[in-house]
């Protein structure tokens, strides 16, 4: 071991959009991927929705695999297949169904309940360590709870469906690069942000200038900007609509 000083590299972007059914999470998952590549050729979506990628297909000539099952093999399987094919950045939506595979495979298996954890655990590690280890940018919508508020619109208390908890590990969102949160208004705000491309901004829809401003971060390297500022969200990413 020795010390070294820091040094910026390209990076990988590692995006999580959650929502409730419905917020928007595999079209603002296409918007952004295209930003990032101005290729729809480039963009491979992984589909666990019932072909639901397909919904948007006039969007371009984006590729898509559906998967079979939901074994956390099955998705490693498949990351392997869309980087083989020269995918520049991968969609899978959702990772919430491997999760849900691994609970039913848990809650079938014999003897203690605790002890058992060790049977999943090493797979769940595995997929994740794979998604960080991807040799393309890779966006994961994720499923959140479903609740519903009174909300005062014009005098009147109507019920709103809003998301909840992400349908996922416990602190899976310690893994991404950046977490955004789509509303059923299909606007977004982020819970977690370590480009400071979001962080206090007010909720805003997805576009592809988002995917332009994230490319723009990842690709940022200390040769080209040596002296890098802290930057706000609001003069860091002027392109993004508010």
């Amino acid at each position: 071991m020795q010390l070294r000083q820091s040094m910026r590299r390209a990076a990988k972007m590692r995006l999580a959009l959650a929502g409730a059914s419905g917020s928007g999470k595999t079209y603002s998952s296409l918007l952004i991927a295209y930003g990032m590549t101005g290729d729809w050729s480039r963009v491979a979506v992984i589909d666990s929705e019932n072909c639901s990628a397909d919904l948007y297909a006039h969007l371009g000539g984006y590729q898509v695999l559906t998967l079979e099952n939901y074994a956390p093999e099955t998705y490693i399987e498949a990351i392997g297949i869309c980087e083989q094919a020269g995918a520049e950045v991968i969609v899978i939506d959702s990772i919430s169904h491997c999760w849900d595979y691994l609970l039913d495979f848990h809650a079938n298996l014999q003897g203690n309940s605790f002890a058992n954890w060790a049977k999943v655990t090493p797979r769940q590690n595995a997929f994740i360590q794979r998604i960080l280890t991807s040799s393309a940018h890779v966006i994961c919508t994720m499923r959140s709870k479903q609740d519903y508020v009174l909300s005062d619109k014009n005098g009147k208390m109507v019920p709103e469906k809003v998301g909840l908890k992400a349908v996922q590990r416990d602190n899976v969102d310690y893994e991404f690069t950046a977490v955004l949160d789509i509303a059923m208004n299909h606007k977004a705000t982020t819970s977690k942000d370590r480009t400071g491309l979001f962080t206090g901004r007010p909720e805003f829809l997805i576009t592809p200038a988002v995917g332009q401003a994230i490319l723009k971060w990842c690709n940022m390297t200390q040769p080209a900007q040596p002296n890098v500022q802290p930057q706000t969200p609001y003069n860091h990413v002027p392109s993004v609509s508010a």
